[in-house]
């Protein structure tokens, strides 16, 4: 008789699988595991009956056609069981067959490390949830999938002793799309940027793009390439982008570093600690308390408050634009409608000189004080030393000896910085053309320097031009 699957009613799973008297032992077989597993209840023998016989449940199990996967050892240590110690054993598996092992299909697995970034805190551990990114940011020449090869697949056997046939198994792989490559073994990016997985298309976007805002969603934005922000910028966050930033609206700025431009539809606003590095040109609707360095022209339609503002080109503001309480280093010159009101800090506008320039200069004066400072008190120790041992034999002659190699090293370091000092200082004056014009009125308290030739506002001037006359060594207004 063929053991069958177990349909039926509790007791159609169930057989009784040795014949023989009530006291003897036996073992009821059960069908719960289908035709790959078979399990038994031992059921140990009763006083005087007969005890389990290990031949005579395998000759049982064959007359039940169970020719496959018979499992000796269980059915020797559970019977040995039952007969010795008298105890009922529940579940024991007697066969098992081999399962199917389906084949798997070639494909491509995305690198496991690709992934967004995720921080496990540690007990009494602080995060800063801002540093982490959902984006995946990728490098030029990076491997992005790696090919995996196909697994041969193999047929299983029942507990009946028939084949089951393996299936196949077709892995949801990856495939390379833009900027991307592949060589057959791996998928690469061709740039850097950030990596897109679209419907299993491995694609890399030269462009960032943030449909809403940037906060603890996104975390701080790291970017190669350009970033375009659809939404406002939150207080705290900071971006780094190793191209251009456009934000269509406010940008609450903390740290800003790009590689070029950066357009800022709304105004951006510092709080006081902002730090804005541009290497390319920044506009923006107004400026509002943060410290700006920029290479090129800053165009500012609206306001320039309570900001230091650094260009080595123009700062450029339309006819109602305001700077107030702040202070300009416009290379080439600054044009605005007023400069300054009636109460409040007043504003500084330095123009003509390349302020790199005069940061290193200022530099190389502090060394050449430090250095001036040092050898003044080294010539004081040496008069010294020579007033208590004039004898070249005396015992303080070493230690002289080192004092003045000391000296030597320090006037060495004098005349290198004095050169440096005076090699600055003919790059200092960069643009001697540069001129100050405000088609409004520049209040008083404003201070006005071109080429470090200054000019205090003592009195309101309305619709002027400010230069530098160069005959005369001083500024000059003129009407508009």
């Amino acid at each position: 008789m063929a053991i069958s699957d177990g349909i039926g009613n509790e007791n159609a799973n169930r057989m009784l699988l040795l014949s023989g008297g009530r006291s003897d032992g036996n073992i009821v077989v059960l069908f719960s595991g289908g035709k790959l597993e078979l399990k038994a209840d031992f059921y140990p023998p009763q006083p005087g009956g007969r005890p389990l016989d290990t031949e005579q449940i395998t000759a049982a199990l064959a007359r039940a056609e169970v020719i496959h996967g018979i499992l000796r050892e269980n059915i020797e240590k559970a019977a040995k069981e039952c007969n010795l110690n008298r105890r009922l054993l529940r579940d024991i598996a007697v066969a098992r067959g081999n399962p199917p092992i389906a084949e798997v299909l070639e494909y491509f697995q995305v690198n496991p490390k690709l992934k967004p970034a995720e921080i496990i805190p540690l007990e009494n551990e602080r995060i800063d949830y801002r540093s982490i990114s959902p984006f995946v940011i990728v490098k030029k020449g990076q491997a992005l999938a790696k090919r995996k090869s196909r697994k041969e697949g193999r047929n299983g056997r029942d507990i009946y002793g028939q084949e089951i046939p393996h299936g196949t198994i077709r892995p949801d792989g990856v495939s390379a799309g833009i900027n991307t490559h592949s060589d057959g073994i791996f998928i690469y990016s061709d740039i850097n940027g950030q990596l897109v997985a679209d419907k299993g298309v491995l694609n890399v976007q030269e462009t960032l793009i943030i449909k809403g805002a940037v906060n603890y969603r996104t975390g701080n934005i790291i970017f190669p390439g350009d970033v375009f922000i659809e939404g406002p910028v939150s207080d705290g966050f900071k971006i780094y982008s190793g191209g251009s930033v456009t934000i269509k609206q406010t940008f609450d700025v903390t740290e800003a570093i790009t590689k070029t431009d950066l357009i800022v539809s709304g105004g951006i606003i510092g709080r006081g600690k902002a730090l804005l590095k541009v290497g390319g040109e920044l506009r923006s609707k107004f400026l509002d308390n943060c410290k700006t360095a920029c290479r090129k022209t800053v165009t500012v339609d609206a306001e320039i408050v309570n900001s230091s503002v650094y260009t080595m080109e123009k700062v450029e503001m339309t006819d109602k634009g305001m700077i107030l309480g702040s202070e300009i280093y416009a290379v080439h010159g600054v044009r605005t409608g007023g400069i300054g009101k009636k109460t409040g800090k007043s504003s500084r506008i330095h123009c003509g000189v390349d302020f790199t320039a005069q940061q290193e200069q200022e530099k190389l004066n502090n060394q050449l004080k430090v250095v001036s400072f040092k050898l003044k008190k080294l010539r004081e120790l040496l008069a010294a030393e020579g007033a208590e041992n004039p004898e070249p034999a005396s015992p303080g002659a070493e230690r002289r000896r080192q004092m003045e190699d000391t000296l030597a090293q320090l006037e060495e370091e004098q005349r290198q910085t004095a050169a440096k000092a005076s090699a600055v200082l003919a790059r200092l004056n960069a643009d001697e053309d540069a001129v100050i014009e405000s088609s409004g009125i520049i209040m008083a308290g404003t201070l006005i320097e071109i080429c470090q030739v200054a000019l205090f506002v003592s009195e309101p001037l309305k619709h002027v031009r400010i230069r530098l006359d160069r005959s005369k060594g001083k500024l000059v207004t003129e009407k508009l």
